[in-house]
């Protein structure tokens, strides 16, 4: 029960996110402490009946946790839908419709909606819940039409007694519609907090090349045109590992894994926060320095460049040297993206003509 009370803080809070077993476990414990606080009061006053079947009805509730436990959502939400009907028909030929058992009838069209369509194993939710709805309301009129025929069979002292059992009921069909509002309102923040990570996630698995964890090149396209908009210069850098074919073909694509994941570290590591560096292709990387500062561009390339050449590749004890070749561009106003993207292209393969691991400008 402690743990029961517990979570019904954290629900109702929003601080949990509810599975069906956490669910249906509220509902049948408290409809049962509703019945056991009924059962007293007409234990009290001294109505059998009614005394009886709440004494049953907590019975019963307590018997569905085992249900619950192995899932039969359905069967616990049959059992709980018609007990309630049934518990409102047996109040109102009892002691009458003045004593309000009526309302709870109420309450189960818009928690029938709710349970009905949050259920994880129910199908045609939609269908289920519009046909208890439209039972509920059809237990409700003939409920009321039952009262103008029939007179209660008890008569409840003293007279202002059948005003405060219709306090009660109207205070717990009100709490319990408040309280499954809370939740609702709770499950669906969870819900979108949960679809927004979600998207980011996938923003960032399509904007991210998986094997190196660059950008890649449909990001690298935005980022340019964010460049040429905000008319504030930039550089390009195109880099080529030398001889990767060979890297391939001797040491097998494991390690020429291997060596493009750590070329991307190197050279994310010396552009930091001064533009974006994203696997153009290949072994291609090219790089969107901000600015306009032909010597910081020269630098941060020739800083990748001697990172490069000086650090070793290692897979399975085989380990080896690699070097770059980097194209530098400066964008030239009046020229287009790919104008660019070519002057760096070219210079990258001046490069790789005159003894390559160098930097072109």
């Amino acid at each position: 029960m402690n743990h029961y009370i517990s979570y019904t803080k954290k629900i109702l809070t929003g601080k949990a996110r509810i599975t069906d077993k956490q669910k249906f476990s509220v509902i049948i414990y408290s409809v049962a402490l509703v019945h056991v606080i009924l059962a007293a009061i007409f234990g009290y006053f001294k109505i059998i009946p009614l005394l009886t079947f709440n004494s049953i009805s907590v019975l019963v509730y307590l018997s569905c946790s085992q249900l619950v436990r192995r899932e039969y959502f359905w069967t616990v939400y049959c059992i709980t839908y018609f007990e309630i009907i049934l518990h409102s028909f047996v109040a109102a030929i009892c002691i009458g419709w003045q004593s309000g058992f009526a309302q709870y009838i109420i309450a189960l069209i818009p928690v029938g909606f709710y349970i009905c369509y949050t259920m994880n194993t129910q199908r045609r939710k939609m269908v289920i819940a519009t046909g208890s709805a439209l039972f509920a309301t059809a237990s409700f009129i003939s409920c009321k039409i039952l009262s103008f025929y029939t007179t209660p069979v008890y008569e409840l002292h003293p007279a202002h007694l059948e005003l405060r059992m219709y306090i009660y009921n109207s205070a717990c069909t009100f709490i319990f519609l408040i309280a499954f509002s809370l939740i609702f309102i709770s499950e669906m923040r969870l819900s979108s907090a949960q679809l927004k990570h979600q998207n980011a996630i996938l923003d960032k698995l399509a904007s991210i090349d998986p094997l190196t964890g660059l950008y890649n090149r449909r990001s690298m396209d935005v980022f340019l045109h964010q460049a040429i908009e905000s008319g504030g210069g930039f550089s390009l850098i195109m880099c080529d590992i030398d001889n990767f074919k060979k890297v391939n073909d001797t040491y097998g694509h494991d390690f020429g894994d291997i060596v493009l994941r750590e070329v991307a570290q190197i050279t994310q590591q010396q552009v930091s926060t001064n533009g974006y560096v994203c696997r153009w292709g290949g072994e291609e990387i090219l790089i969107l320095i901000n600015g306009s500062v032909k010597e910081k561009t020269g630098r941060i390339a020739e800083n990748i460049r001697r990172n490069v050449a000086n650090h070793v590749f290692e897979l399975n004890n085989k380990w080896i040297h690699c070097t770059l070749t980097l194209g530098i561009a400066t964008h030239k106003e009046g020229d287009t993206v790919e104008e660019t993207i070519t002057n760096a292209d070219y210079n990258l393969y001046c490069g790789k003509r005159n003894g390559k691991n160098m930097v072109v400008t």
